[in-house]
């Protein structure tokens, strides 16, 4: 009985471990969230990973300049004048 109960148990916990990971990879994938906790085991399957994760980090910094309070801007550094229709 022994000689099946050890390699069943171990079995088991072998794949209750993959099914926890698999579970907790789907829900950060999810949510968009926890790239650092998923990292490492990413990288162990995917060497690349590490270089695109540092690509993201990159992007997610980036910051796109806000336009002036006074009002909208051409893309020469000019004010927008309102074009309106003239009375008839």
């Amino acid at each position: 009985m022994d000689d099946v109960l050890i390699p069943l148990v171990f079995a088991g916990c072998v794949a209750a471990i993959l099914w926890a990971l698999w579970w907790l990879a789907s829900r950060v994938r999810r949510r968009g969230i926890g790239g650092e906790v998923m990292g490492p085991f990413e990288e162990m399957w995917h060497p690349a990973a590490h270089r695109f994760r540092a690509e993201i980090r990159v992007h997610e910094t980036r910051t796109v300049p806000m336009p002036p309070q006074g009002g909208k801007r051409d893309g020469r550094g000019g004010d927008v004048t309102e074009l309106t229709a003239e009375p008839s």
